[in-house]
């Protein structure tokens, strides 16, 4: 390394140590850089901050997402809350790592901030004032000395260029001794010119020693005051590298959420929910409600009398209506379970008729998949001739998707004209507002007074 001190133009640093002319600098620099790890430190939080918002988020959607899927798809009962209860981890996860952002920009990075504008000043003129000051300590104690060193590299060139000097003198008075072309008065004046050198070389010497003599002298003073500059370097730089451990110990705590009680709760209220699913449960409530623990409207004797209008035959809307949660009236119900005038609470399995393509199988080679199997064409179907009845006002109780074309759909609260009595298997037809004209469960509506 090559340093040349700024009022000792000319002198080389001959190595890489502190003591070394100029060689300070490096102390000096070190205090510019804590300024700038202070901002490194700051981007380095605010782009973790970023990170854990980025991941949040995507939890957040993906569980959206998920729930969806699972709750229009074909899984059903405890295992189904199993599976949707992964989805609320990954929400309450999310809500965690939205607060270790929040807690990783207002408290840690403010905290570096205001530190750095504590610690640093800005000078009018560029550079911090903590800079300066250290810049001038260090070239204060390191003056003295090197002026001294710049008397001695001087003292100690000018020693040996005599000393070249002298040699070059000997070497020719010894070549004119063999050269007997030189007369003696030549010979006398390269005898003077040697015994000159020689008188310079030793001006020379002792003044270089001299120089050095003095050098020795001030060096401990001159350790003394740069010792105590550096010192105070060391004292400042000491109080940012406890303060960054401060700070990063802020922020190990704000990142492990092992230590968070909501984060443990989380977890297990997972495994609860997991170890919860029972699947001997799950079957037993798909054979009540799918198989052949339902009810059946059996078909039975009809006296004649009964009017054509008010028999309508069992259509593929009546097939279904016991997950519709429509009473049936005047037949004899057989199996585990009676239906009740109140809509039956549904699983995920009735709560759509179309499932997204993940979930949908080939419809292709599906047996029920058919008209003739869903009832669209039951050879045993009759047109039903529309009954006759006093129109009325009613208002739905419950909410009601209709299944067929010609069921009408209705909200909690809708009004509507009933414009025919219920029928034997529980359907009224009425007429909405807007003119549009279609059956709906009897048990759905109450009478308007």
């Amino acid at each position: 390394m090559s340093v040349t001190y700024d009022d000792s133009v000319g002198v080389e640093v001959s190595s890489d140590s502190f003591w070394e002319v100029g060689n300070y600098k490096r102390t000096v620099k070190r205090i510019d850089d804590g300024h700038r790890l202070c901002s490194d430190l700051m981007n380095c939080l605010h782009e973790r901050a970023r990170i854990e918002k980025a991941y949040a988020q995507q939890l957040t959607e993906w569980a959206r997402r998920w729930r969806q899927l699972v709750e229009k798809g074909p899984q059903y009962g405890t295992l189904e809350k199993a599976w949707v209860a992964v989805t609320s981890e990954a929400e309450g996860v999310s809500e965690l790592h939205l607060q270790v952002k929040a807690a990783l920009m207002n408290e840690d990075f403010e905290k570096v901030k205001n530190w750095q504008k504590e610690a640093f000043h800005k000078q009018m003129m560029g550079g911090f004032k903590e800079t300066k000051e250290a810049e001038d300590g260090f070239r204060k104690a390191q003056k003295p000395w090197a002026k001294k060193l710049k008397e001695v590299e001087a003292a100690k060139k000018a020693y040996h260029t005599a000393c070249k000097e002298e040699k070059l003198a000997i070497s020719r008075e010894n070549n004119s001794k063999v050269d007997p072309s030189l007369n003696p008065e030549q010979l006398k004046k390269l005898q003077d010119k040697v015994e000159k050198c020689k008188q310079d070389v030793l001006k020379t010497r002792e003044k270089y020693e001299k120089a050095l003599k003095e050098l020795d002298q001030g060096t401990p003073q001159y350790m003394e005051n740069m010792e105590q500059v550096f010192e105070q370097c060391q004292q400042f730089e000491e109080k940012r590298l406890r303060f960054f451990r401060e700070v990063l110990l802020e922020v190990q705590k704000h990142l492990d959420l092992s230590n968070v009680a909501s984060y443990r709760n989380t977890y297990c209220d997972l495994e609860q929910s997991i170890k919860a699913a029972d699947a001997v449960e799950d079957l037993r409530w798909f054979r009540a409600n799918h198989g052949p623990g339902m009810s059946m409207n059996w078909p039975q004797f009809e006296d004649e009398e009964w009017s054509a209008d008010m028999n309508r035959t069992l259509s593929r809307r009546e097939k279904k209506k016991t997950t519709d949660g429509v009473t049936l009236t005047g037949i004899n119900q057989t199996g585990d379970q009676a239906l009740q005038n109140k809509p039956s609470s549904v699983s995920s399995f009735e709560k759509t008729q179309s499932y997204p393509a993940d979930w949908s199988d080939d419809e292709a080679n599906n047996p029920f998949s058919s008209s003739d199997a869903n009832g669209d064409s039951n050879p045993f179907e009759e047109d039903a001739a529309s009954g006759t009845g006093a129109e009325a006002r009613v208002r739905a109780l419950y909410d009601y998707e209709g299944q067929e074309h010609d069921e009408l759909s209705l909200k909690a609260g809708d009004e509507l004209t009933k414009i025919e009595d219920e029928d034997e298997q529980g359907w009224c037809k009425g007429r909405l507002d807007d003119g549009r004209v279609g059956l709906y469960p009897a048990n759905y509506v109450e009478a308007i007074q």
